[in-house]
């Protein structure tokens, strides 16, 4: 697909959090697969697209006098139907992006060519698709940019999130996030700091003394904050990439096993090896960082063979077989419930909500705080050291039940097609 981005207006210069508009519709472009991007900065070189258009690939047109997202063009693009689409708002008003397929997109290239604005050419559009979500915003005026920073913010929440990263975690990153978004710093970097401070942290943490520990404790929750960062920063900016998800990722599992290893080193100094007649620290710093790993091998495998995903947040522990074309099949990951919601009482709904929130990292990170601040840094060793023994054994549960459904798979013939 080719694009051509419209950034012949000043307002195409206006920047809504960090990013030039003109350049925010040649990211969304190439967010929705457009493999040659033409930005057309003054009216007079709009007749450079007839020799830039060489092909007869499908054409993309975004007008960038306004705030776009990717949801303003993306429903366009999966349409792929033949003739001229254009993005309506709910006014069902042309909304400042076209897709165009053969003669249609001939025709749009020698309108503008000839300086027909597009939205003179949506005019004869025989498709009108209704745009997504935070699409488009108008930045013509300080209110009107002021609310397309709003808008496009509403992007940082994640449908992922639970209640203690929504409310304990995003009002604090999400401030940060807005002022870094405005330096050249990158998502990647973010991580790559997020890893040094953890670092730090855990070398506080592996010394002898109990507020040493605190102190290193308290560093590492401060990195989780700066971890929630490079994700918003790349939504925002439109940098997310395999390679950042999984940088991101891998450094949060490192992380994870790094911390109970300096924490068991600091309890094996400040308790002494013999704190239950026997060096109990060393077997268990050792089974810790065992068990964290197997943990991290099975994760990914779910996310790359299951899920097909960077995130270990999409983590599924069953998947329902869904046929392909011809012998292909892929998995789709399926919710799983203690029991119906009709058939259990009260007190286990509640559990089944809350529950599994003292399992994830960002609870754990303030129960180590809390426990480290009040000096019962070997219950926290006790308590993060059974909790991986807990999980390795749902996870390994989960890594069996999908190796043998894969085999099952190929015994019949059947061929996994993992997801994008």
């Amino acid at each position: 697909m080719d694009a051509v981005v419209l950034a012949d207006s000043p307002l195409a210069r206006v920047r809504i959090a960090g990013l030039e508009a003109r350049e925010r519709a040649v990211r969304v472009a190439k967010r929705v697969g457009a493999e040659r991007v033409l930005v057309i900065e003054r009216a007079e070189d709009r007749a450079s697209i007839t020799t830039w258009r060489t092909g007869s690939a499908p054409l993309l047109v975004i007008r960038a006098d306004q705030l776009v997202h990717t949801p303003l063009v993306a429903p366009l693009v999966e349409a792929g139907r033949e003739g001229l689409a254009i993005a309506v708002g709910p006014d069902d008003a042309y909304a400042g992006a076209l897709h165009a397929t053969g003669a249609a997109a001939q025709a749009i290239v020698r309108g503008l060519a000839q300086g027909t604005s597009d939205s003179e050419l949506a005019a004869a559009a025989d498709i009108r698709v209704p745009h997504g979500a935070i699409a488009r915003h108008a930045i013509d005026t300080p209110a009107a940019k002021r609310a397309a920073h709003r808008l496009l913010y509403k992007i940082l929440v994640k449908p992922q999130d639970n209640a203690i990263t929504r409310y304990l975690y995003r009002p604090v990153s999400l401030p940060l996030t807005r002022l870094l978004v405005w330096t050249p710093i990158t998502p990647n970097q973010v991580s790559y700091l997020v890893a040094i401070v953890v670092a730090i942290g855990c070398w506080f943490t592996a010394q002898a003394s109990i507020a040493s520990a605190a102190i290193g404790t308290i560093i590492v929750l401060a990195a989780s904050y700066l971890d929630c960062c490079d994700g918003e920063i790349a939504r925002v900016k439109l940098t997310s990439s395999k390679y950042g998800a999984w940088i991101d990722t891998v450094i949060d599992e490192v992380s994870s096993i790094a911390y109970i290893a300096a924490l068991g080193w600091h309890c094996y100094q400040h308790y002494g090896p013999d704190y239950l007649g026997f060096d109990v620290w060393s077997p268990a710093i050792v089974l810790g960082i065992a068990t964290n790993i197997w943990s991290m091998y099975c994760v990914y495998y779910n996310i790359i063979v299951g899920v097909g995903s960077a995130n270990s947040q999409d983590y599924a522990g069953r998947f329902d077989v869904v046929p392909g074309d011809g012998n292909t099949v892929h998995l789709r990951p399926i919710a799983q419930a203690i029991a119906p919601a009709a058939d259990r009482p009260a007190w286990l709904t509640w559990l089944a909500t809350y529950m599994p929130y003292i399992v994830r990292r960002d609870f754990l990170s303030w129960m180590a705080v809390v426990l480290a601040v009040v000096g019962a840094t070997q219950l926290l060793f006790a308590i993060l050291t059974l909790g991986a023994w807990i999980m390795v054994v749902i996870l390994t549960v989960d890594h069996i039940w999908l190796r043998r459904l894969r085999h099952s798979l190929a015994r019949e013939g059947k061929v996994l097609i993992r997801s994008a």
